[in-house]
């Protein structure tokens, strides 16, 4: 069966991949052929071609192209690192991740109201109010339960991120680390597309942190993640040079997260005795990036000297990819991708039959023997 479809529909889909002609050409041969209509797909050929280009396949079938909008504001870093963009062209791979999120999140929001959990009252706090850094960064602390030297205790800055993660979970917020759209390891998040994204809800807010950073660098992308949730303001971002985007509460929330990673008062008084980039990033466990981004902040640094030091960083360190996803435990990833406290919300609704299982299917994208074994034996 042969299927005529709009020209428009087809170039679209491939834009939308973030594919050039010639790539999609390669993957499939005909593609030109279809446009000059010289010959006309089949339905297998068009069902092909939709998951190359990871598409609906339903809307091959539009008249024109729809359009689509992210849900949030994402703000990206011109790769020079001298000027910001908000609402560039998002890449499909993060465009189809915020969506899951989405679709998790809506449904948890409902689920919770509906079974009369209190809202979170730190979410939006601080929105629309006049208020000190120090201020925000206290509330967080009190909030998660943190001593104000909670790092320092840690023997590592991997043992600070998961601690960090744990306690977030523990005041209700979801925690997602991932760097795949689902469990797709063809489909991989680019780190420079994307370091992480925050979806405001006041019954579920939602983080997501990409795991393909360095460990270390993933603290940073948490804290300033948290500040969004204070000031109740959705974002997705990629942190280039680790630079804020021009934005009034990306750069505010950038101040956040710097003074709930590395005090100010605090970075002054080890200054005093140790100018040793590694040994003060080994104390307030994080990574030299944040340590060499926080000298620049306070001064002690000029831009260029900072920008000479991460981009020398970025060879030396990042490249030894420190979280690798394709091996390991696929059901310790599983819980890292998911989040815990999202899986325990949907083992209940399922358990109390306020969820169908091929709707826990969906959301969780675990199916048949896999889920069972996970909610049986690892879910906690």
């Amino acid at each position: 069966m042969e299927i005529k479809i709009n020209n428009d529909i087809l170039l679209w889909a491939v834009d939308r991949a973030g594919l050039s002609l010639d790539e999609i050409s390669q993957k499939i041969p005909s593609f030109i052929s279809w446009l000059k209509g010289e010959k006309i797909p089949t339905l297998k050929q068009l069902q092909s071609f939709a998951q190359k280009v990871y598409l609906p396949f339903g809307y091959l079938f539009l008249e024109r192209p729809p359009e689509e909008k992210l849900p949030i504001p994402f703000f990206r870093t011109n790769p020079k690192g001298t000027s910001q963009t908000n609402q560039d062209k998002i890449p499909i791979n993060v465009f189809d991740t915020i969506l899951i999120v989405q679709q998790r999140q809506e449904w948890l929001s409902n689920y919770l109201k509906e079974n009369d959990y209190d809202r979170l009252n730190f979410v939006g706090k601080f929105r629309n109010k006049s208020f000190q850094i120090e201020e925000v960064v206290a509330d967080i602390k009190n909030t998660l339960k943190l001593k104000e030297d909670w790092a320092r205790e840690l023997s590592t800055w991997e043992n600070a991120k998961n601690y960090l993660a744990e306690k977030i979970e523990e005041s209700g917020i979801m925690v997602n680390f991932n760097s795949v759209v689902g469990n797709n390891t063809r489909r991989k998040i680019k780190v420079d597309d994307c370091r992480g994204f925050v979806l405001i809800d006041e019954y579920a807010p939602f983080l997501f942190v990409n795991s393909a950073d360095s460990k270390s660098a993933q603290m940073f992308t948490l804290a300033h993640e948290l500040a969004h949730i204070w000031l109740g303001e959705s974002a997705g971002f990629d942190f280039r040079n680790l630079q804020p985007a021009d934005n009034p509460t990306e750069i505010l929330c950038d101040k956040i997260a710097a003074e709930f990673l590395v005090p100010e008062s605090e970075l002054k008084s080890v200054l005093a005795y140790d100018y040793s980039i590694e040994k003060i990033a080994r104390t307030f466990k994080v990574s030299q990036i944040v340590i060499a981004r926080r000298l620049f902040d306070i001064g002690e640094m000029s831009k260029n000297k900072f920008l000479e030091f991460y981009n020398e960083y970025i060879k030396r360190d990042f490249k030894k990819k420190e979280e690798q996803e394709g091996g390991g435990d696929f059901y310790k990833t599983q819980r890292k991708r998911l989040s815990t406290r999202f899986l325990s919300y949907v083992n209940q609704a399922v358990l109390t039959n306020k969820l169908l299982i091929r709707e826990a299917y969906q959301l969780t994208g675990l199916k048949g023997d896999t889920y069972n074994k996970f909610m049986r034996e690892h879910l906690y």
